[in-house]
C-alpha cells in the first residue's frame, strides 16, 4: 500500500503500465468467485427502461461513476477497455491511497454492460472487482457490483475490518452515483 500525492497521479500510470495483475484467477468475476477471498456480491435496481440503461451503461463504462464517488484518477483509455490501466487515489487534501488496476474482461451486450478490474502492485487489496449493468425481462435496470479481494501487505491487514468498511462504502457510493445519473428515485 502506497501513499500518493494526486499531482502524480499520471506518473503513476505510466509506472504501473507493464505491471502484472497480483492475482492468478484472472476473469474470475464473470465465472465463479475463487477460496481464498472475502466476497462481495450487491445488486441495486437504477430505474426503468431502455434510457436509464443506456444512462448507467455511460456512467460506469467511462470512468465517471469512479469520478464521481469522489477518486480522483488517471486512466490509459477513455473508458472501460480491455487492458486498459487506471490508477486511482482515495483520500483527502490532495494525498490518497494508491489503488492502480487494470481492466480483465468487457461486456457488451444489448442488455448488460459493464467490466471487470484487477489489481496491480501498491494497491491495497489484492483481487478483482466487477461492474455490470442489466436491463432484466420485466425493463428494471440494475447495477451488479461483484469482488474478490484480499488484504494485500501489512497495513492493510492490520486495518482488518475497517478494509472491508471501506469497500463497502465505495460499492454503496458507486450505487448512488449511478443512480443520481439516471434520475432514479424510490418510492
Amino acid at each position: 500500500m502506497r501513499l500518493l500525492v494526486a499531482a502524480g497521479l499520471e506518473q503513476e500510470l505510466v509506472h504501473c503500465q507493464d505491471a502484472e495483475l497480483t492475482y492468478p484467477e484472472r476473469g474470475a468475476t464473470a465465472t465463479d468467485l475463487p477460496d481464498g477471498y472475502r466476497h462481495l456480491r450487491r445488486r441495486v435496481l437504477l430505474g426503468q427502461g431502455q434510457p436509464a440503461f443506456s444512462v448507467a451503461a455511460a456512467v460506469v463504462m467511462s470512468w465517471g461513476m469512479h469520478r464521481r464517488a469522489g477518486l480522483r484518477l488517471a486512466a490509459s483509455s477513455a473508458g472501460a477497455d480491455v487492458g486498459a490501466t487506471v490508477v486511482m487515489c482515495a483520500g483527502w487534501g490532495g494525498v490518497g491511497v494508491l489503488a492502480a488496476c487494470r481492466v480483465v474482461w468487457v461486456l457488451d451486450e444489448p442488455d448488460r454492460r459493464g467490466f471487470a478490474y484487477g489489481t496491480l502492485p501498491d494497491h491495497p487489496e489484492v483481487g478483482e472487482e466487477a461492474f455490470v449493468v442489466e436491463r432484466d425481462a420485466d425493463d428494471a435496470v440494475w447495477l451488479g457490483i461483484t469482488a474478490f479481494s484480499r488484504p494485500n501487505g501489512f497495513l492493510p491487514r492490520l486495518a482488518g475490518p475497517a478494509g472491508l468498511r471501506a469497500q463497502t462504502m465505495m460499492t454503496t457510493r458507486y450505487a448512488r452515483v449511478v443512480r443520481d445519473a439516471v434520475g432514479y428515485r424510490e418510492v
